[in-house]
């Protein structure tokens, strides 16, 4: 399932929003195919540590490396501009409020990335947005606009949008929790099919069952550390920290009210 390299390497990183520390010194690696959940409460630092990989969120301290490319380099504000925009073309992110463009049409919100970006002809970039369509399930409906489609279709157009630009991982942040609940399945099947292709996919997601069943590695975060780590059934059936206990105990209780 991996290769040897971390294919992301998050080394030392730290975030500060004044005297307050959002991420403290966390270094995490994930290699190419892996599938890493990471799960805790509110305010943890989850979406912080996400939203950094590609320098959405500028750390304060340490790095971001793809393969052999450092994201947050220090750069003249030009340079960077250009360094960030290529290595974003190898980094999907799919968010929580789909952000697709309303005046837009389906094919339009997918083909533009790449037609701007990549510099495809017209006929390329249709081919490819129906290809990454009929892979979510959303062909028949290229030529919608956003406000003719459910949640969780919307949801699937953004999925299929990262995806046409070929990126080499892919980041959810909480992709299915503005989602209603009879919505969450579709998007979720979604991301299990992509897992099936050994996509390297980094999680943010308070679904502890879909984490458990599709993810190789656990991640829990509290207060801007990672406390705890490991294969989902170490991490659901036997955690060894408390406070990952106390977390799972408070999430199952509020799942079953």
């Amino acid at each position: 399932m991996t290769d040897q390299k971390p294919f992301v390497d998050i080394r030392h990183a730290k975030k500060s929003y004044g005297t307050l520390e959002v991420l403290k010194d966390i270094s995490l690696q994930v290699h190419r195919g892996e599938i890493v959940a990471i799960i805790g409460p509110s305010g943890s630092g989850k979406s912080t540590l996400l939203r950094a990989i590609n320098d959405l969120d500028p750390l304060s301290g340490g790095e971001i490396w793809l393969e052999d490319t450092q994201v947050n380099m220090d750069l003249p504000h030009r340079q960077y501009e250009k360094h960030i925009n290529e290595v974003r073309q190898n980094i999907g992110m799919v968010f929580q409020h789909f952000n697709l463009f309303p005046h837009l049409t389906v094919r339009e919100n997918i083909t533009l990335a790449p037609k701007l970006l990549k510099g495809i002809n017209d006929a390329e970039a249709n081919k490819l947005a129906e290809e990454q369509l009929a892979k979510v399930g959303m062909l028949e409906r290229i030529d919608y606009y956003p406000s003719q489609l459910s949640g969780g279709q919307k949801q699937r157009v953004a999925i299929a949008r990262a995806l046409a630009m070929k990126p080499k991982v892919m980041l959810f942040d909480e992709a299915t929790s503005a989602l209603d609940p009879e919505l969450v399945e579709e998007v979720n099947q979604v991301m299990k099919a992509l897992a099936e292709e050994h996509m390297t996919m980094i999680i943010v997601t308070h679904e502890m069952g879909f984490a458990e069943s599709v993810c190789d590695r656990v991640l829990f975060m509290d207060q801007g550390v990672v406390v705890e780590e490991g294969p989902p059934s170490v991490i659901f059936r036997n955690p060894q920290n408390e406070r990952t206990r106390n977390f799972l105990r408070k999430h199952l209780a509020d799942a079953n009210k």
